[in-house]
């Protein structure tokens, strides 16, 4: 099982991060994770985002998709790369480094039910646990670790004291609701309204308290509204070509897993 990554096709992590419409919840995170202050200005004052905030996105795309589905070797490189760069930038602090885990399983959680996977609580307990795999390989004390759905809540919630808005925090969600698209002239049109569309439902997702931090309103209807769009999204999708709606990593993910049986 080893050349099946640290997950494997029975798990909720393939069921989960295999979904297209999980980049709903990757850009829910990066807002959720830009609240955080001092993860914020600290990534403000030693990161490149600001001048290349596509290829950071690009690089934490690629990232997941290893972890959730690459060979141990390849997890584990990647890793000791993230490793590097964190020391390299002086993020080692374990609060934060806690926090951007707890978004990002969160936030894919969160996704996959607005979009109509059907997730029971044992799923969603087994989603968490799996995921303390992908914590550690980062660093993750733990300790700030949660290894339920509850307890992931609950550690969530013990984080909203220390949590605001600041002025990097703005910018950066602009940047993730509106990055410069890498694509040819003809088609910078269509793009941005797909971005706009996959953002728009990220936002959607947001809990009400991260609204308010945002200074966006709470507008009535909004969960249906989003959880309509959602499953409008997925079944678009689902109707594509594999080519098109499966990460290449899934694919050759699922290609090993059919040659072993």
């Amino acid at each position: 099982m080893s050349d099946l990554g640290y997950f494997g096709p029975g798990s909720v992590t393939w069921r989960i991060h295999g979904e297209p419409v999980a980049m709903v919840g990757g850009l829910r995170a990066l807002l959720l994770q830009a609240l955080h202050p001092e993860a914020m200005a600290l990534l403000h004052t030693r990161s490149d985002f600001q001048d290349d905030p596509w290829a950071r996105l690009q690089s934490t795309v690629t990232y997941v998709g290893t972890v959730s589905f690459g060979r141990r070797a390849d997890v584990d490189a990647a890793a000791a790369r993230v490793r590097r760069v964190h020391a390299a930038l002086g993020i080692d602090d374990p609060e934060q480094l806690a926090w951007v885990h707890l978004c990002l399983v969160e936030s894919f959680l969160v996704a996959a039910r607005a979009a109509g996977l059907r997730l029971s609580q044992a799923d969603a307990d087994r989603y968490v646990a799996e995921q303390v795999r992908a914590a550690e390989l980062v660093g993750v004390e733990s300790a700030r670790t949660p290894t339920t759905a509850a307890e992931l809540t609950e550690a969530i919630k013990a984080m909203r004291p220390v949590l605001r808005s600041t002025p990097e925090a703005r910018a950066a969600a602009r940047i993730v609701l509106a990055p410069p698209l890498p694509v040819p002239t003809r088609f910078v049109v269509p793009a941005r309204v797909g971005w706009t569309t996959v953002s728009a439902l990220a936002v959607g997702l947001l809990p009400g308290w991260a609204l308010r931090a945002y200074r966006l309103p709470a507008l009535p209807g909004r969960r249906v509204a989003t959880a309509a769009g959602m499953l409008a999204l997925r079944g678009a999708v689902r109707t594509l070509p594999a080519q098109y709606r499966e990460g290449p990593l899934y694919r050759d993910a699922k290609q090993r897993a059919a040659a072993l049986g």
